[in-house]
């Protein structure tokens, strides 16, 4: 069965605007920094619920719309897709700050991110999330710090890494697979290191939340083998499989790193994005009734489920990105047992929405239509669990080809903007989110 998640992208250019760059955009110790602007605190007026978007840095896939720009150009882009964000009276940016084991940010433990010149550990001489807070929340918009535990890049060659990297310095850590290299999770010592890595920047920076996607253990590849039988040797010896060592691996890190971000910034919020699908229903009678080919308790080894009843998470993002009536995971059911799910938890629980589908001819009949996603809020609207929304991607939101993201701002946030006739982008395989 073909995979579901977020596998297609569609990456569009944004128009380079001139902009003079703050005097102190490349001093990390400038006004954007924690200590200068103050305790994170909600911007979003009560009732409103999350209207956010992503943004994603890795392989440029929406921002910067390519390697190498100059710093007022970077800007730039970065400021137009949060003026976009505001037009269409949003209230969230979810920006991919750590991309690939990398930093957007100048961070004691990692590179610069190869995403901003070409080069990684190039210095770009600005700081983009300590210019992405201070324009987001100038706008009025939350800005949530997104980060990738384990992924150190799409190769498996660690000589094209920075020199200095910790995959460099620390070979024991990685492990290739699916043409990609990965941290071990099983090492405690990368569990501490990542943890370390991200709440640098919560330490620094006055993010309004901590926001993962849903690459925990790698997605299966046929006929490939994820080689950790020396951890699970090692640390494994209490587990009766080497599957429940794994889950209770990334247990461990959901769990630790909520301690953490509260211990550095209590009113910062910790928040994930999954895989929508727990389990199926045939395979556990608390699963969802679908039948995806993937299961993130099985195969990516994430208990999704016990972090919300655990209330390790502040949010949960699921990525419902299937149409109302999908006959293998249908839309309405995944939002139904999302929200049975969080109800009674505190937990507060936003849909993510495909509007990278919409208008995509190689999408069902139901994603050519430009009302789909407006119905996903008109259903979602039944149900009080459902806080809010986040559009992947930025990209997507700017360009809006087929209306279908005016659409949803006109009949549900009260926007008057209309999408730019600028045309279809052009649509490719996404190797890696």
């Amino acid at each position: 069965m073909r995979r579901f998640g977020r596998r297609s992208f569609v990456a569009g250019a944004v128009a380079v605007v001139a902009a003079v760059m703050a005097a102190g955009d490349a001093a990390a110790g400038g006004p954007e920094r924690a200590g200068a602007a103050g305790p994170s605190r909600r911007r979003r007026a009560a009732g409103d619920g999350l209207r956010g978007v992503w943004i994603a840095t890795v392989a440029n896939l929406d921002w910067p719309s390519k390697a190498g720009l100059s710093a007022a150009a970077q800007k730039a882009e970065l400021i137009a897709h949060l003026d976009r964000a505001v037009e269409l009276k949003l209230n969230t940016a979810v920006l991919q700050v750590r991309p690939a084991a990398d930093a957007l940010w100048p961070s004691p433990h990692e590179p610069w991110a190869q995403c901003l010149t070409g080069t990684q550990g190039k210095d770009p001489g600005w700081d983009p999330l300590g210019t992405a807070v201070r324009e987001a929340h100038a706008r009025g918009l939350e800005l949530h710090a997104w980060f990738n535990p384990y992924r150190v890049a799409n190769h498996t060659d660690p000589s094209k890494l920075a020199a200095g990297h910790p995959a460099r310095t620390h070979p024991g850590w990685v492990l290739p697979y699916g043409g990609k290299l990965y941290y071990n999770p099983g090492l405690p010592e990368v569990r501490k290191f990542v943890q370390d890595a991200m709440l640098d920047a919560v330490g620094r920076y006055d993010i309004d939340a901590v926001h993962w996607d849903d690459y925990f253990y790698p997605y299966p590849v046929a006929g490939q083998t994820f080689d950790d039988d020396a951890a699970y040797e090692r640390y494994g010896s209490g587990f009766s499989t080497k599957a429940a060592w794994r889950r209770d691996n990334i247990d461990r890190l959901v769990r630790e790193t909520a301690e953490r971000v509260k211990a550095v910034k209590k009113d910062v919020r910790f928040g994930i994005s999954p895989f929508a699908v727990w389990r199926n229903a045939a395979t556990d009678p608390a699963g969802s009734d679908t039948r995806a080919g993937v299961q993130t308790y099985d195969d990516l080894h994430a208990d999704t489920r016990k972090w919300v009843k655990e209330g390790w998470v502040d949010y949960v993002a699921p990525q419902v990105y299937w149409h109302i009536g999908n006959a293998a995971a249908d839309y309405a059911k995944l939002v139904e047992w999302w929200a049975r799910t969080v109800r009674g938890t505190g937990v507060d629980l936003y849909i993510g929405e495909a509007l990278y589908k919409c208008g995509d001819p190689a999408q069902p009949a139901a994603w050519q239509d430009p009302a789909e996603l407006s119905r996903h809020l008109d259903l979602t609207a039944d149900h009080a669990q459902v806080g809010g929304h986040l559009y992947f991607s930025a990209g997507h939101v700017m360009k809006d080809p087929t209306g279908a993201m005016a659409r949803v701002a006109a009949d549900h946030y009260g926007a008057g903007a209309r999408a730019p006739r600028t045309g279809h982008h052009r649509v490719r395989e996404r190797g890696a989110r």
